[in-house]
C-alpha cells in the first residue's frame, strides 16, 4: 500500500508540476533531439551504411557537424508547452488520486495510483501532441539539408496554413497511446520507489534529495520502457510528408516491421535511456522542492 502523509492538492500539483517539467527539458532536450534524428533516419540504400550507426555516432556527427547549439534546437516549443503541460500532468495525477479516495485520509493501492497516472496521460495530450509535432519537425530539418522552418512559430504558422488544426495536431492518438500507459507506470513506479526508499519511521515526505532523484530518474525508465514503440510511430507519423500514411499508425507500423524488423520500434533506445534517468530526476526532485515550498507559504490550498 501506498503512503499519503499528507491531503492531496491538485492546485499545489499545478504549480509544482510546471517547475518539475522545466528542470525536465533543460536537462534532458539534447538527448531527446538524438532520439528524434535515430527515430526519424532515412533507410540506407541497398550497401550504403546507415547515416547514424548508433545513439553515440549520431551525437558524435551532430557535435561535430553543427555545434552544441542544434542539441537545444526546437526546445522552444517544448519550452514553452512543458511548464502548462506537466502542471496539467500532475494536476491530472492529484485530481486522480482524489477521485479514488472516499476520505482525504484514505491509503491509495498501486493499481489505483496507475490509474490516476493513466488520467494524467489524458490531460498531457491536448498540450502535447502540437509541442511534439513542432520539436520533431524542427529536430530533423537540419538532418535533411533544407531549412523550411525559421523557429517553433514559424513552424506552427506552416502547419496551419497547410492543413488547419490538424496538421498542428498530427499523432494525437499515438501521443495516447504512448502517454497513458506511460504515465500510468511513471507515477505508481516513482511512489512505489518511494515508499521503498522511505526509512523505517519515517515520512515520504522527509526523503532526502539523492533519494528523490533516484526514484524519479528509475521511474523515467520505466516510463519510456512501455512509452517507445509508441513513440517512433509517433516520431515516424508526425515527421512524414502529408499523405504517405493515409491509415495512420498502422501504415506505420506495417512499413517499420517489413522493412526492418521489430526491432525497429526500439530505435533511440539508448538515447532514451540515458536521458530518462537524468531528466527525470530533475522533474521529480524540482516537483517536490515546489511542493514544499508551496506547503509552506499556502498550507491551506
Amino acid at each position: 500500500m501506498a503512503e499519503q502523509p499528507q491531503p492531496i492538492s491538485p492546485v499545489k500539483n499545478f504549480f509544482a508540476g510546471g517547475f518539475g517539467g522545466v528542470c525536465l527539458v533543460f536537462v534532458g532536450h539534447p538527448l531527446d533531439t538524438i532520439k528524434v534524428r535515430l527515430q526519424t533516419q532515412p533507410k540506407p540504400q541497398p550497401g550504403q551504411p546507415p547515416l547514424y550507426s548508433g545513439t553515440f555516432d549520431c551525437f558524435r556527427k551532430t557535435l561535430v557537424g553543427e555545434g552544441v547549439r542544434v542539441l537545444y534546437r526546437g526546445m522552444a516549443a517544448p519550452i514553452i508547452g512543458v511548464t502548462p503541460m506537466f502542471a496539467v500532468c500532475f494536476f491530472g495525477f492529484g485530481l486522480g488520486k482524489k477521485l479514488q479516495q472516499r476520505t482525504p485520509d484514505d491509503v491509495l493501492t498501486y493499481p489505483q495510483l496507475f490509474a490516476a497516472g493513466m488520467l494524467s496521460g489524458v490531460f498531457t495530450t491536448v498540450i502535447m501532441a502540437p509541442g511534439e509535432r513542432i520539436k520533431c519537425l524542427l529536430q530533423i530539418q537540419a538532418a535533411t539539408g533544407e531549412t523550411k522552418y525559421s523557429g517553433s512559430l514559424d513552424c506552427a504558422k506552416q502547419l496551419y496554413r497547410e492543413a488547419g488544426i490538424r496538421g498542428v495536431y498530427k499523432g494525437t492518438v499515438l501521443t495516447l497511446m504512448r502517454d497513458v500507459p506511460a504515465s500510468g507506470m511513471y507515477f505508481m513506479t516513482y511512489e512505489w520507489l518511494k515508499n521503498i526508499l522511505t526509512p523505517e519511521g519515517k515520512s515520504v515526505s522527509d526523503l532526502s534529495a539523492p533519494r528523490i532523484l533516484f526514484a524519479g530518474g528509475l521511474a523515467g525508465i520505466f516510463n519510456w520502457a512501455v512509452a517507445i514503440p509508441p513513440d517512433v510511430l509517433k516520431s515516424r507519423f508526425q515527421t512524414a510528408p502529408p499523405g504517405k500514411y493515409p491509415n495512420g499508425f498502422r501504415d506505420v507500423l506495417r512499413e517499420l516491421i517489413r522493412e526492418e524488423g521489430v526491432a525497429s520500434l526500439y530505435k533511440g533506445f539508448t538515447a532514451v535511456m540515458i536521458r530518462a534517468f537524468p531528466a527525470n530526476a530533475a522533474c521529480f526532485l524540482g516537483f517536490e522542492v515546489a511542493m514544499k515550498f508551496l506547503n509552506w507559504i499556502a498550507p491551506g490550498l
